[in-house]
């Protein structure tokens, strides 16, 4: 893990997959998945290009409500979000 807080993880399944197989697993787990934004397909529709990103933003309401209701700045963190992309390298 970063400094920054982020943690970056290699995996050697396309964008898509790992995005399916993320979304499957927080499923499975009761956690709702609000959004799945796909950049690059975004970016191809402004008429730009990109590689391969998807970020999906995930949470649990149960969990999450609360502690916004008593700390309502965690809103800027919650819910949280986990990026999948394509490196330079591949």
């Amino acid at each position: 893990m970063k400094a920054n807080g982020i943690i970056d993880l290699a995996c050697t399944h396309s964008v898509a997959e790992t995005a399916d197989r993320l979304e499957t697993v927080l499923k499975a787990k009761g956690i709702k998945v609000f959004s799945r934004i796909d950049q690059a397909a975004e970016a191809k529709a402004a008429g730009l290009t990109m590689r391969p990103m998807v970020l999906l933003i995930f949470g649990d309401p149960k969990a999450g409500t609360p502690l916004m209701n008593r700390y309502p700045s965690l809103a800027m963190d919650l819910p949280l979000k986990a990026l999948v992309w394509e490196s330079a390298d591949g």
